[in-house]
């Protein structure tokens, strides 16, 4: 119980730390616009937080703005700024609705004029116009979500699909400025593939595009084929770009929290990208080579794993990362691990992900759940659950990837 009672105060004091106002307020600071007038554009999940941060600081300066975030992201009204909720990962009505009014709010614009655009994880499938029909385009996302591709693969196949994506939206917002605020959800932070890069030019190519779809044997149509064909912006002038919170945030909150706690803490990584399955094993092994500790421990690994999926269970790739390491970590001694997603929410689950110490497999055999064939299923929300090993956050309003911590307490 302490080692879970140390999990959720560590999850509390890490989100709070990356929550994105602070980091909106501090792009702001010293900002000076031109004397045109001031609009707003939000998308993704993080978009009403930091549209209620940014039309606080803009006050009457604010013309009118647009909000597309996630379902059940939207907490209240934001003054002359119109909110919409849509869907992720899988772009739906809404998210070409949402897109379309900042498309008309921002069509005509002069150059004195400028366009706040506050970006970050999950734009792909909330900000979206696409260039082929809806229901094609939900089929390709959804191919491209279930054969393991990472986010850039995902987003170089993505931004060609789509009007807005891949610099075309600064070039629609043209000659008016864009002053962009980034939130990170990608390794490493590259500009042009955080929500499939609306306002920044593309570092992909039209050979990129192909070669991935071919590695993934994507099904898709001669018209979705010539328009991987067909290439994005590589120069814009009109766009100023500022970061402001990205994975390696976390991982120093979360390193902070832990050590307030008494651990000695231990950055393993803010880059990891391989398999939830195998990064849940290669931590246990760790979680066995520091048995022998006299000092309580904590290992940190922040980024973004994968799932090929290929069963009919549900859960998500931190529920998926946790209950895999739960064997490896079975018997040990006063030993822990959890992972979330900053985000709240962990693939179409409501939980932000999953925990699992030295007793959650002997508990889940006692109820006669196989680890090892639930993961084959991918049901690792459904044993969690009965485990009580489910984290709930519920939308926490920011997103900068994922977070793994290790603890073993002395």
């Amino acid at each position: 119980m302490d080692l879970r009672k140390d999990a959720q105060l560590i999850i509390e004091s890490a989100l709070r730390q990356v929550m994105p106002d602070e980091a909106v307020i501090q792009a702001f600071n010293g900002k000076r616009f031109k004397p045109g007038k001031r609009y707003l554009v939000a998308a993704g999940k993080a978009a009403w937080q930091m549209a209620k941060t940014a039309s606080s600081i803009l006050g009457d300066q604010l013309e009118s703005g647009v909000c597309i975030t996630k379902y059940g992201h939207v907490k209240g009204t934001i003054p002359k700024v119109h909110c919409y909720e849509a869907g992720h990962p899988v772009p739906d009505e809404n998210s070409f609705a949402g897109t379309q009014a900042a498309l008309n709010l921002t069509a005509n614009l002069k150059k004195e004029d400028t366009v706040i655009f506050l970006l970050s994880g999950g734009g792909s499938a909330l900000f979206e116009k696409p260039l082929l029909p809806e229901k094609e385009l939900a089929d390709i996302t959804k191919q491209l979500l279930a054969c393991g591709a990472d986010i850039t693969e995902i987003n170089t196949i993505r931004k060609r699909l789509s009007a807005v994506k891949g610099g075309r939206f600064a070039q629609f917002c043209s000659p008016a400025q864009i002053y962009s605020i980034v939130l990170s959800d990608i390794l490493g932070d590259p500009l042009d593939m955080i929500a499939s890069g609306p306002a920044y030019p593309d570092s992909s190519t039209c050979e990129q595009a192909l070669a991935v779809a071919a590695k993934y044997r994507l099904e898709l149509s001669s018209q979705a084929i010539s328009l991987l064909e067909k290439e994005t912006p590589k120069e814009l002038d009109n766009v100023e770009t500022v970061i402001t919170g990205s994975v390696k945030n976390l991982c120093l909150a979360a390193s902070k929290a832990c050590e307030s706690l008494g651990y000695q803490t231990v950055i393993l990584t803010d880059q990891l990208c391989c398999e939830a399955k195998e990064a849940g094993s290669f931590l246990a092994s760790i979680a066995k080579s520091h048995q022998d500790s006299r000092h309580s421990i904590a290992f940190l690994a922040g980024g973004e794993t994968i799932v090929h999926l290929k069963g009919t269970g549900k859960g998500g790739r931190n529920q998926e990362l946790a209950l895999a390491a739960a064997t490896g970590i079975s018997g040990l001694t006063n030993t822990a691990l959890f992972c979330i997603g900053s985000d709240g929410t962990d693939g179409p689950t409501d939980a932000a992900g999953g925990y699992c110490d030295t007793h959650t497999k002997g508990l889940l055999a006692s109820k006669g759940i196989d680890i090892y064939q639930t993961l084959e299923n991918h049901d690792s929300y459904t044993a969690l659950e009965k485990a009580g090993g489910l984290i709930k956050t519920g939308p926490t309003g920011t997103n900068v990837n994922d977070i793994a911590v290790l603890l073993i307490k002395r």
